[in-house]
């Protein structure tokens, strides 16, 4: 069994197209579909809101419940992992709890610059995986 863990948080087409297009049967597959909740902290005048006061495990997004269709429909075994953090960090986290084959990612175009004054979760994972990495990109990026 090859096991892939997909991170997505927005559409997953491109990224369920890389892992369905892998020189493998379906069936031999089985895709672990993360999406993280980051992590965030926004004060006010002396008051804090902060991610973990609206994070729900149980309310993943229909980006999720798209990609797991998606995969299941080419006959691929999908399950969902929700997690709450810096998505970076818990993806590569993630990907060493399960001793998964590979990571597949969405990258976007961006300038250099961009890259520095922003940072990129894709260019993290890169970095820092132990396991290959999948880059999916769509049309559009």
């Amino acid at each position: 069994m090859y096991h892939v863990l997909l991170a997505t948080e927005d559409e997953p087409a491109a990224l369920v197209d890389t892992v369905t297009d892998l020189p493998a049967d379906p069936e031999e597959i089985e895709v672990t579909v993360l999406n993280v909740f980051e992590q965030f902290e926004v004060r006010d005048e002396g008051e804090a809101v902060s991610s973990e006061a609206i994070y729900d495990e149980d309310d993943v997004p229909e980006s999720v419940t798209t990609a797991v269709d998606a995969l299941e429909a080419a006959g691929v075994t999908a399950r969902v992992r929700h997690e709450h953090g810096d998505p970076a960090t818990v993806i590569l986290e993630t990907a060493a709890e399960l001793d998964v084959d590979a990571i597949a990612v969405h990258g976007r175009k961006r300038s250099p610059v961009g890259k520095a004054l922003f940072g990129s979760v894709t260019q993290a994972v890169l970095l820092d995986a132990e396991q290959p990495v999948l880059v999916a990109t769509g049309d559009d990026d």
